[in-house]
This record gives structure tokens, sequence and C-alpha cells, in this order.
């Protein structure tokens, strides 16, 4: 079944899954996740959601970042599993996708709000799929990252449930989401792995950030 799951993957163009893993960067959903803040807190009745999706997102965004420069300024990590950190552009999207889509059909019935978050799930492993076909990540990378971001959307939508909900126009947040596309030219990644690096250099104090290379090539 892997076998004929990396044959899909390879009759794909490269292009394709270039432009697809570009919906997960952080240059793109780090600002999207913003503006899901400032819609749910437009209404004070919607404060208290406004609150809980911060300390989702924050919680998980919190896990990604240890992850990562645990691994870059530390080197921890698991060879057998060929895990250096969560990936970021899945459980971000995972995390932010469903939540959006939802947002955006706040005004429809509760049937179609489902749907939306299910569609946005099935594009955060769409773009997980991605990562696997750039080699930007391991399997048990892009898992870990789908399963963090899941936590993520479904702990903010199961426990808004009951709370004064979002009725905000569709188009004005599905708007609000290409902002990020005035300062940032679609396709471009944003610079946050060398941003990383760096703080994980400076964290530890080493001279180079600990790599998938070095993780492997570890005795036993």
């Amino acid at each position: 079944m892997r076998h004929a799951l990396w044959q899909v993957i390879a009759s794909v163009p490269e292009s394709f899954w270039h432009a697809l893993t570009w919906f997960g960067d952080s240059g793109l959903l780090l600002p999207a996740a913003v503006s899901i803040t400032v819609w749910l807190a437009l209404s004070r009745r919607t404060w208290p959601t406004a609150a809980l999706w911060v300390l989702a997102f924050g919680c998980g965004s919190t896990v990604i970042l240890i992850s990562k420069l645990a691994f870059m300024g530390w080197g921890i990590g698991s060879a057998r599993f060929n895990f250096t950190g969560f990936s970021g552009h899945t459980a971000i999207s995972a995390s932010v996708w469903p939540v959006a889509l939802w947002l955006i059909a706040s005004r429809q019935s509760h049937r179609v709000r489902v749907a939306a978050v299910l569609i946005g799930w099935a594009l955060a492993a769409a773009i997980g799929v991605s990562r696997l076909a750039l080699f930007a990540h391991s399997g048990s990378e892009v898992a870990a990252g789908y399963l963090l971001g899941v936590a993520v959307s479904a702990s903010f939508l199961v426990l808004q449930r009951g709370r004064p909900h979002s009725r905000i126009p569709g188009l004005l947040v599905g708007l609000s989401l290409l902002v990020p596309l005035t300062l940032l030219k679609p396709g471009t990644p944003a610079p946050t792995q060398s941003a990383l690096e760096l703080m994980a250099i400076r964290l530890a104090g080493v001279e180079r950030a600990y790599t998938r290379e070095d993780l492997l090539r570890r005795p036993g």
C-alpha cells in the first residue's frame, strides 16, 4: 500500500506539491489565525470564544516550537522513527483551516458548518502529503503534526459549543484570510525555518543547528 501511495505521489507534477504546500506555510496561516481571533473578538458576546481560540492555538504552536527547538538546539529526536519534530505545515493547517472554514460558514446550517470543518481537515491532510512528496518531512513527523493540529481545532470546536455563535459574513472572513497575499507573493515560503535555527543555536550555545543527517548517523 505504501508503494502504491508513492507511485501516486510520484505521478503528480512537483509544481503541484509546491503550490499545495504553500497553503500550510506560516506566512499565510499565522496571519489567518490572527484574523480568526479578530473576527471572534468583534462582539463582546464572543470574547470567551476568541480567548478559547487563542488558548488552543497558542498551546498547539508552543508544542510545535518546543519540538523544533529541542531538536535543532539539542538534537532531541528519534532516529528509529526518523522524527525531528512536528511538521509545522501540517499541524498549523489542521489547526487553522477547519476553524477558518467553520467561521466562513458561520451563517449556514449546522450540517454545512460540519462539512466545512471536514473539508478543512481533508485539506490539511493533503498538505501533509505534499510535505512527504517534497521530502520535507518523514511520515512520523507528518502524522504527529496532523494529530496535533486536529487536537487543537477539534478541542476548540467542541469547547465552543453552547457559547454565543458568530454570525460573520463569510465573504469578509475569506477576504481577510487573503490579506497576507498583499505582502507575500503566493508560493514564497516565510523565513520561519531559518529564524528557528538561529533561535536554537543561540539558546543551546552550539555552532550550528542539528540536522536530520546528524540524527540518522548517530551510533545505535
